[in-house]
């Protein structure tokens, strides 16, 4: 047959947009061939993520409902039927053999419009609670990727494959923990908290931080990503004492020399993150963020406290959160355990196994 057309919608994080990137260049590593287009929302991290990555993307102005009333909810409807219309030319135009949903504002009318014309879909979904939009979208897809068990609970038994969630080729580089404290200027035999507030960061998590880092034993230092909207404000707050032991960085480049060196690390408890922390085997403490729809990132957490694979930490208790990774990184026997327990819940050929199930899809349309 000739060369296969895959569309991959999706994005807003990236949580969304990583996983998907993985899954593209899986797909180019089983058939090199392949033409692979994205679809985003205008404005979201994804423009600019996906083209650096070597891909292709086309934006849709769909933008999220918000469920506080607000005015931008005026504009929902005619940004829908709008992305709806520009939804259908793209596939009419590109031809797709397969489209993938992992996720985010762009996800619904790309898939919905595909379902309609007789083209397969699948659905990567990433977290153990899936949100309205995966669940309306599911009832038409052919399968169902998914990285937690029970999830029958709300898809078709029949459609469903746990195949976990892929992560970024770059973490699981051979580098040891002398090389990443000489990369970051840290001291090697100091135990290293890792903060990671997600891209955009954490008001709260970082508030958290600031409120304890006083509290910072001398034994332990900290890589602290703010994100960059607060890391001007995190980092002049920062007393000069605590420079030399608290790295303050907007954004880490270069993930696999943070998590070398790191003995914990604290994090929200996105669907990637947790992903990327079980193949890595990293004790970790999550916050779920409780900005998120269904409160599905408790529901993530939860799912691996209840394994005696992770520690949580509420929104509302992170003043507590320097004492509690602290006390976490020097108890070693816990440590091992929460490593032990989290790295059975990896799963590392997560990106290929997708992609074999987008290219069975795609050369099996009927």
């Amino acid at each position: 047959m000739s060369n296969l057309k895959v569309i991959i919608s999706g994005g807003g994080t990236g949580g969304h947009i990583f996983p998907a990137i993985s899954i593209a260049n899986a797909v180019k590593k089983l058939l090199p061939e392949t033409e692979i287009l994205f679809v985003g929302a205008e404005g979201k991290m994804e423009m600019e993520k996906v083209p650096a990555a070597g891909y292709k993307i086309v934006g849709l102005p769909v933008a999220g409902f918000q469920r506080k009333l607000t005015l931008r909810n005026l504009s929902f409807p005619f940004k829908l039927i709008n992305s709806l219309q520009k939804a259908k030319k793209i596939i009419n135009d590109f031809k797709p053999d397969v489209v993938v949903g992992v996720g985010g504002y762009a996800s619904g009318p790309v898939l919905r419009i595909a379902s309609r014309s007789g083209i397969p879909t699948l659905l990567q979904e990433q977290n153990s609670f899936p949100g309205v939009t995966n669940r309306i979208l599911a009832k038409k897809a052919r399968k169902i990727c998914v990285a937690y068990e029970n999830m029958e609970r709300f898809f078709n038994k029949k459609k469903i494959l746990i195949t976990g969630n892929p992560v970024r080729n770059n973490l699981l580089s051979e580098v040891d923990k002398k090389e990443a404290a000489e990369f970051w200027n840290l001291d090697v035999n100091k135990k290293t908290i890792l903060v990671i507030g997600g891209s955009l960061g954490a008001r709260s998590v970082n508030n958290g931080i600031l409120a304890g880092i006083d509290q910072l034993p001398e034994d332990c230092q900290v890589i602290w990503q703010t994100g960059k909207f607060y890391f001007e404000e995190m980092k002049s707050k920062l007393p000069e004492l605590l420079k030399a032991r608290v790295l303050v960085t907007d954004f880490i480049s270069r993930m696999d020399m943070a998590f070398a060196i790191s003995d914990v690390v604290v994090s929200r408890a996105g669907a990637s993150s947790i992903s990327e922390l079980a193949l890595l085997a990293k004790p970790s403490i999550f916050i779920p963020s409780p900005n998120v729809s269904e409160d599905h990132q408790t529901k993530n957490a939860m799912a691996l406290v209840n394994k005696d694979a992770a520690m949580m930490i509420k929104d509302t208790d992170v003043n507590k959160l320097i004492v509690e990774a602290t006390s976490l990184a020097k108890n070693e026997d816990k440590c091992h355990a929460l490593s032990d327990n989290i790295k059975t819940m990896a799963k590392p050929n997560a990106a290929i196994d997708i992609a074999n199930e987008v290219i069975d899809l795609a050369k099996n349309k009927k």
